[in-house]
C-alpha cells in the first residue's frame, strides 16, 4: 500500500466515523480492506493470533477495574459529600464555586479515570447550587466541561492506558507523569477564574465557613484522597502493577461504599453493567486497532512517512507544533479515542525518530485529546454539561464558556514544550 493509498483510507476512515459508523468497525474495515488489498485472502490468517494477544493482554485487565472503580465512587454519594467539602474550603475565593468546580473535577478525577464521568458528576451535583446562588450560567458550565477534561490528564487515567498498549510505554510511568501537568494545569484554571472575576468586577464568594466547621468536612475528602494514595502510591513504589494497583483501589472502593450504606445488590449490578458496556466498547476499539496497525506495519507504511517527515528536516519542537495544529482541528470532529487509534500509530514513530520522549508525548497526546473534549462541534463535555443544565439555554453558553479553558490548555501544551521536566521529571524517579 502507498502512501497516497494509505491517505485516501484515512480520510476515508474518518469520514466512516463521522458519518456514524462505530468507530471499531471503521478501523477494522480499513486495516482489512488494505491488508487484503496488499497481501491478498491469506492476509486473515494473520488477524486471528492479533486479536487473541489483544484480548489476553494481562495489562488492558487494568481498564474494567478503572472503570468498575469509578462507578463504585459514583455511585456512593461521594461526589456529593467532596463537593460540599471543597465548597467549604474554596468558596471565600474570587470566583467562589468555580474554584469548587475546578477542585471537585480534579480530586474526582483521581478516582474516576474519565473525563466524561467527572464532568457528569460534579455537573449534577454543581449546577443546581450554582443556579440557586446567581453564578453565570455561561462561566459555570465552561467550568464544569474544562474541569472534567482533567480526568483523562489527572491518573488514573483509561486514555494512558490506551496510549501504553498501543506503544508499549510503561502504564505506571505514564500516569506518575501525569500528576505535576495535571495539578499545574488545575491551578492555571483556578488562577484564570480568579483573574477573570476580579477584573469583570463581578466578583462572588461564599459565605464564610467557621473553622470548626470546615475541620469536619475534610473527612468527606477522606474517601478519593486513600483511593488515589492506594493505586499511585502502589505503582509509584514498585509495590504492583497497573492492574494490580486497579485491583487494590477497587477493594478500598468498595470499603468506603459500603461503609457510606450504599452497598447492595442493585448498586453492584448497575455498576457492573455499566463498566460491561464501556469496557467492551474501549477494547473492541483497541481490538480493531491494532488489526490496522497490522495492516499499516506489514505494508510499511509508517516506516515511509517517518523518512518523509524526518527528511524535511523538521525537528522535534516543529514536529510537536505542527500537530497542535492538527489535532486541535481533529478534535473538533472526533472525539478522543478515535483520535488516539487512528492517529498514534502513524505519529509515535515519526515523534521517536525525532527524539521525543515516549513518556513525554503520552502526556502531549492526552492534552491534545483533553482539548478535543471542549472544542465543538463534537467536544463531548460539552454536550455532557449542557445536558444536565437546569435551565433550557443553549449549548452555545457551553462553547464560550470553556473557550477560555481551550485557550490555557494550548498555552499550558507549549510551555510543556518548553519545560519538559514537567512530565519527565516524576517517572524519571520512579
Amino acid at each position: 500500500m502507498s502512501v497516497g493509498l494509505f491517505g485516501i483510507a484515512f480520510f476515508a476512515m474518518i469520514g466512516m466515523m463521522l458519518i456514524g459508523l462505530p468507530i471499531a468497525a471503521s478501523m477494522a474495515l480499513v486495516g482489512i480492506v488494505g491488508g487484503i488489498a496488499a497481501y491478498g485472502v491469506p492476509f486473515m490468517d494473520s488477524i486471528a493470533p492479533v486479536i487473541w494477544g489483544v484480548q489476553n493482554e494481562n495489562l488492558l485487565t487494568s481498564i474494567p477495574l478503572f472503570v468498575l472503580l469509578g462507578e463504585l465512587l459514583l455511585r456512593s454519594g461521594i461526589a456529593d459529600r467532596m463537593y460540599i467539602a471543597l465548597s467549604a474550603w474554596l468558596g471565600r475565593m474570587p470566583g467562589g464555586l468555580l474554584h469548587t468546580n475546578i477542585g471537585s473535577c480534579a480530586l474526582f478525577a483521581a478516582t474516576s479515570g474519565s473525563s466524561v464521568a467527572t464532568a457528569a458528576t460534579v455537573g449534577t451535583v454543581a449546577l443546581p447550587s450554582l443556579q440557586k446562588r446567581g453564578y453565570s450560567m455561561r462561566a459555570s458550565l465552561g467550568s464544569l466541561a474544562a474541569g472534567g477534561t482533567l480526568g483523562i490528564l489527572i491518573p488514573p487515567s483509561v486514555n494512558m492506558i490506551v496510549y501504553g498498549s498501543l506503544t508499549n510505554t510503561s502504564i505506571g510511568k505514564l500516569f506518575i507523569a501525569g500528576i505535576i501537568p495535571g495539578l499545574l494545569l488545575t491551578g492555571c484554571f483556578m488562577l484564570w477564574i480568579w483573574i477573570n472575576s476580579v477584573m469583570s468586577g463581578t466578583v462572588k464568594r461564599e459565605d464564610k465557613v467557621p473553622l470548626a466547621e470546615r475541620l469536619r468536612t475534610l473527612e468527606f475528602l477522606v474517601p478519593p484522597l486513600v483511593v488515589f494514595g492506594i493505586v499511585m502510591g502502589s505503582l509509584y513504589f514498585g509495590i504492583a502493577t497497573t492492574t494490580e494497583s486497579a485491583a487494590l483501589g477497587v477493594i478500598a472502593a468498595l470499603y468506603f461504599v459500603w461503609h457510606s450504606g450504599k452497598l447492595s445488590w442493585q448498586v453492584l449490578r448497575t455498576c457492573f453493567i455499566s463498566t460491561a458496556r464501556v469496557s467492551g466498547m474501549i477494547l473492541l476499539i483497541i481490538t480493531a486497532a491494532f488489526i490496522l496497525n497490522l495492516t499499516i506495519s506489514l505494508t510499511g507504511v509508517a516506516d515511509v512517512m517517518t523518512k518523509w517527515v524526518t527528511g524535511l528536516g523538521l525537528s522535534g519542537t516543529g514536529f510537536i507544533l505542527a500537530l497542535i495544529v492538527f489535532y486541535l482541528i481533529l478534535g473538533m470532529f472526533m472525539d478522543v479515542l478515535s483520535m488516539q487509534v487512528a492517529t498514534i500509530p502513524i505519529t509515535f514513530p515519526i515523534a521517536i525518530a525525532l527524539g521525543v520522549d515516549p513518556i513525554w508525548f503520552g502526556i502531549f497526546i492526552v492534552l491534545m485529546c483533553e482539548l478535543g473534549m471542549i472544542t465543538p462541534p463534537v467536544g463531548m463535555n460539552l454536550f455532557v454539561v449542557h445536558g444536565i443544565r437546569p435551565d433550557k439555554g443553549g449549548i452555545e453558553d457551553a462553547m464560550w464558556g470553556a473557550l477560555p479553558y481551550a485557550a490555557i490548555m494550548i498555552l499550558f501544551t507549549l510551555l510543556l514544550l518548553l519545560v519538559p521536566g514537567i512530565a519527565t521529571w516524576l517517572p524519571a524517579h520512579m
